[in-house]
């Protein structure tokens, strides 16, 4: 069952700019850990489809599949230490998936919040703006830059520089935002359209509380849906409804 909260419900619309944060653990497929050349391959196939379109895309990668710096500081490592080892294991995913891209002819630029010139162009905000009115994608990996912030706060604070319409947030499995956990109350209840400050205050698990505070304040909607299901990304960027609409 469906619901909408929220009492504006503004018409979907395909989009000029966007931006598409990518969990990381999309990436590992069924194999439990690291990166599945298959999914791999198959999202960027997705992605070569929108930006054949005319689309410009920034994307935002996490590291999950890879380490995930919050557990293993609940583990006793420094928490500092844990973050900054997730923010590399972006740049591992960011790396795969250029290369895959550019198997299918698109052009791409990874741009990381930590420098390491020898891989990747430093984040600037206005390369990253040029690259993507050349049609070129950007990949923007490090998260922020800094400990204590999640890869769904880089992907908002992206969004808003770039002046991305919308960011689309690909969940692993997970087709929207539920009142409940779906994987555990087979009654939870999937909205398609809430508003931000209702997600705030029911505290939906849509993203990180920091980050869709800074949607909310910029108003940048934000259409939460499963990157999984194959043809998402592109009926998302072109107008399509899939999973829920966060505005």
């Amino acid at each position: 069952m469906n619901e909408t909260e929220g009492s504006e419900t503004p018409d979907v619309q395909s989009y000029r700019r966007l931006l598409l944060k990518l969990s990381g653990e999309a990436l590992m497929g069924s194999a439990g850990y690291g990166i599945d050349p298959t999914v791999v391959i198959r999202l960027a196939q997705e992605v070569s489809d929108v930006v054949n379109r005319n689309v410009e895309l920034a994307i935002v990668i996490g590291g999950g599949n890879i380490w995930r710096g919050l557990a293993a500081s609940s583990r006793g490592m420094d928490r500092a230490t844990a973050d900054y080892m997730g923010m590399l294991a972006t740049v591992m995913n960011a790396l795969a998936l250029q290369d895959s891209l550019e198997d299918f002819g698109i052009q791409t630029r990874v741009q990381t919040a930590i420098e390491m010139p020898q891989v990747a162009e430093p984040y600037i905000r206005r390369r990253a703006i040029r690259h993507m009115e050349k049609g070129r994608v950007v990949i923007l990996a490090g998260g922020t830059g800094n400990p204590y912030f999640t890869t769904d706060t880089a992907a908002a604070l992206r969004a808003i520089e770039i002046g991305a319409e919308v960011m689309l947030m690909g969940k692993n499995g997970i087709d929207g935002v539920y009142d409940d956990d779906p994987r555990t109350n087979p009654d939870a209840h999937r909205f398609e359209r809430i508003t931000h400050q209702i997600a705030l205050e029911r505290n939906l698990q849509v993203m990180d509380q920091s980050a869709l505070a800074l949607c909310r304040e910029n108003d940048l909607p934000v259409v939460v849906f499963d990157i999984l299901k194959a043809g998402n990304i592109e009926r998302a960027a072109f107008g399509e409804a899939v999973g829920t609409l966060v505005h």
